[in-house]
C-alpha cells in the first residue's frame, strides 16, 4: 500500500467494505461531507490485489443523490458482487488497493477521431448491451483496442452498429 494520507473518497470506500463485512450492512455516509462529495455523478471503485483487478464496479450515471453514496455502493459491490471474482475477505480489506473514478456526465461521440484512450473512458451501447472501458489502462494504448474491448465486454459484434459515448474521470488513489 502507498504511503500518506489517502483521499477521502478512497478512505470511505475502505471504510464501506470494511463496516459491510463486520457488520453486513451499509455505512452510513459521514455528516461532515466536503461540497464534492455532496453532487451526484457516476463513479466506479476498482480493487487491486498485487497489482491485478480484484474487482470492480460502477455507475456511468448516478444512482445515489451524492458522490458520497455512490461510492459506498460502489466499493461494497466491488469487493462482494463482482461475478469475476469471490467475494473479498476481511484479511484483504487492508492490503487491497482502491482507486475511485468519478465519472463526468457522458457525452455522444460522432467520430472515433474524438476519442483518446488516456483522457476518456467509453460507453459502447446497441440495445440492451452495455460496455463500458475506463481511461487511461497502461495496456490499452490504441481507440481500436479500446473500443474493441468495450464492444467486447458487451457482447456486441464488430460490426454491429453501436452509439458511443466518452467521459472523463477524477481518479483518487
Amino acid at each position: 500500500m502507498s504511503q500518506g494520507t489517502p483521499h477521502a473518497l478512497v478512505a470511505l470506500a475502505r471504510q464501506s467494505i470494511l463496516y459491510y463485512l463486520t457488520q453486513g450492512e451499509l455505512l452510513k455516509p459521514p455528516a461532515d461531507l466536503p461540497p464534492d462529495m455532496l453532487a451526484p455523478a457516476g463513479v466506479f471503485v476498482s480493487l487491486k490485489s498485487k497489482g491485478r483487478l480484484r474487482g470492480c464496479i460502477g455507475t456511468c450515471l448516478p444512482t445515489q443523490p451524492t458522490v458520497a453514496l455512490e461510492v459506498l455502493h460502489n466499493a461494497v459491490g466491488a469487493a462482494i458482487a463482482d461475478p469475476r471474482f469471490p467475494p473479498l475477505t476481511l484479511d484483504e480489506v487492508d492490503v487491497v488497493e482502491i482507486s475511485v473514478d468519478v465519472l463526468t456526465q457522458p457525452e455522444p461521440v460522432i467520430h472515433t477521431a474524438q476519442l483518446d484512450p488516456k483522457r476518456y473512458g467509453v460507453i459502447v451501447q446497441a440495445g440492451a448491451h452495455v460496455g463500458v472501458l475506463l481511461p487511461d489502462i497502461p495496456e490499452i494504448t490504441t481507440v481500436e483496442q479500446q473500443l474493441a474491448i468495450a464492444r467486447l465486454k458487451a457482447g456486441i459484434p464488430p460490426d454491429e452498429p453501436a452509439m458511443i459515448y466518452r467521459f472523463e474521470v477524477s481518479r483518487y488513489h
